[in-house]
C-alpha cells in the first residue's frame, strides 16, 4: 500500500470566516465527478460556521472554486451554525445530505462544550436532497429525536443498507446546563421504507418533519458510563456486513484507549462485543473496497502525531501494521492525553489537523481527505492511496 499523489483541497485564508477549515467529507459520484463539503470558520468552533462544496473531474486531481448551496437556516426562530455535511448518493446524480445543525442564540458566546457541565449546545439533524449532483438542494428537513439523545452529534453520512433500509448514526450528549453524570452511547436510527411518500412541508416559518425514522438501537454503550464511544465511524461492506470504529476514552483514567470496532450482521440492529484494534486513537470513516477489504485511517495524535492508515483483507479481519502508510505527520507536539475529560473536550478547539474521511474510488484507489494547518488558518488537503492488489 502507497500513497500515489496528494495536494490541497481548499485554502484556509487568515483573519476571515474561511480561516480554519474542518470536517471533510468526500463522496465518489456514479457519473465519475468527486464532491467534497468541509465546514468554514474564523475559528475552529464559532457562530459564523457554515459548510462549503467543491468539485472534481479528474480524480481528485484539480478542484473547482468553493461554492454554498445552502443557507445556515433559523430554526424556531433561533439563528444556527452547520457543522459537517455528510453526502450519499441514492441513485444515480440522485444525493441525500445529511449535516449537524448547532444553536447559537439560545447560549450566546458560549463554546460547543461546557467546560463546567460536560454539556453541549442544542443540536439537529436536518436532511436535504439534490436531483443534480450538488448544485441544488431541497428545503431542510428535521429528524425528530427522542428526548434520551440530547443534543444529538451526528457521526457519518446516511447508510445505505443491505435489508434495504437506511440508518443514521447518532451520539448522545448532555445538554449544557446539565450536571448530571455523562452516560454516553451512540445509537444506530433506521429508516425503513426508503421509498415512503416524500415528507410534506412544515408550516410556515417551520421546517418539515420526517416521522419515518425507526426508535434508536444501542450501537455502542458502557452502562457504567466509563467508557465513551465517540465519533462513530461506520462503512458498510460489499456482502452487507457493517463495522463501526469508535474513537475510545476513559474518563476514570483520562486517556484515550485504542481504536474498537464492532460488527454487525443485521444492518446494525445488533453488534458484537467491541474488539480493541490494537492501535490508537481517533477512527476515520473507513473506505470498504469491492473486494472486500478495508482501508481504515486514523489519527495518532498522542504518539506519532500523524494520520496514517491500514489495511484489512476482510471487515472482521485484523489491520495489518505491514500496510501502514503515513498521510501526515505534525512537527509540533499538541494536547495532553491525561486531562479531565472537560480539559479535553474544551482542548479540541485547539487541535491544528485531524479528521480524514475515506473514499473508495472506481479505478481502486482511495481518496483520503483531512484537515491541517496552524492556529491562523487550517486547509483541507487530499491524498491518494494505492492498497495494491488483494
Amino acid at each position: 500500500m502507497h500513497i500515489t499523489d496528494s495536494g490541497t483541497l481548499s485554502r484556509g485564508q487568515p483573519g476571515t470566516s474561511r480561516a480554519i477549515l474542518t470536517f471533510p467529507t468526500a463522496v465518489s459520484l456514479d457519473s465519475g465527478t468527486l464532491l467534497a463539503t468541509y465546514r468554514t470558520g474564523t475559528t475552529k468552533d464559532s457562530d459564523d460556521e457554515t459548510v462549503e462544496f467543491v468539485r472534481s473531474t479528474d480524480g481528485g486531481r484539480t478542484w473547482s472554486e468553493p461554492w454554498r448551496p445552502v443557507e445556515n437556516p433559523t430554526l424556531e426562530g433561533l439563528y444556527g451554525s452547520l457543522r459537517v455535511f455528510y453526502l450519499t448518493e441514492m441513485s444515480p446524480g440522485q444525493l441525500l445530505g445529511a449535516t449537524m445543525w448547532i444553536d447559537r442564540t439560545t447560549w450566546p458566546g458560549g463554546g460547543l462544550f461546557n467546560e463546567e457541565t460536560e454539556g453541549c449546545l442544542p443540536m439537529q439533524v436536518l436532511l436535504s436532497d439534490s436531483n443534480d449532483e450538488g448544485e441544488t438542494w431541497s428545503p431542510w428537513r428535521l429528524v425528530p429525536m427522542p428526548e434520551e439523545i440530547g443534543p444529538p452529534s451526528l457521526t457519518a453520512p446516511v447508510l445505505m443498507l443491505a435489508d434495504g433500509s437506511q440508518a443514521l448514526s447518532i451520539e448522545t450528549n448532555k445538554h449544557f446546563q446539565d450536571a448530571s453524570p455523562w452516560m454516553q452511547k451512540v445509537v444506530f436510527m433506521h429508516r425503513q421504507d426508503c421509498q415512503a411518500t416524500p415528507v410534506p412541508p412544515g408550516p410556515a416559518g417551520k421546517l418539515a418533519v420526517d416521522q419515518a425514522w425507526a426508535k434508536p438501537v444501542e450501537a455502542g454503550e458502557d452502562p457504567s458510563g466509563r467508557i465513551f464511544n465517540w465519533d462513530l465511524r461506520c462503512g458498510v461492506a460489499p456482502d452487507g456486513r457493517v463495522a463501526t470504529f469508535s474513537w475510545t476514552y476513559d474518563t476514570q483514567t483520562a486517556r484515550y484507549l485504542n481504536i474498537h470496532r464492532r460488527i454487525s450482521t443485521d444492518s446494525g440492529r445488533t453488534w458484537t462485543i467491541a474488539e480493541d484494534l490494537g492501535f490508537a486513537d481517533q477512527a476515520a470513516r473507513p473506505a470498504m473496497l469491492a473486494d472486500g477489504r478495508v482501508l481504515l485511517p486514523y489519527v495518532d495524535r498522542f504518539g506519532s502525531r500523524s494520520i496514517r492508515a491500514r489495511l484489512a483483507p476482510a471487515i472482521d479481519a485484523p489491520f495489518d501494521p505491514a500496510t501502514e502508510v503515513v498521510i501526515y505527520r505534525q512537527e509540533q507536539a499538541t494536547g495532553d492525553p491525561t486531562e479531565s475529560t472537560s480539559e479535553t473536550l474544551s482542548e479540541m478547539s485547539l487541535w491544528t489537523f485531524g479528521l480524514p474521511y475515506a473514499e473508495a474510488l472506481p479505478d481502486g484507489t482511495v481518496l483520503v481527505v483531512y484537515y491541517a494547518g496552524t492556529d491562523e488558518a487550517m486547509d483541507i488537503h487530499w491524498a491518494r492511496i494505492d492498497p495494491g492488489p488483494a
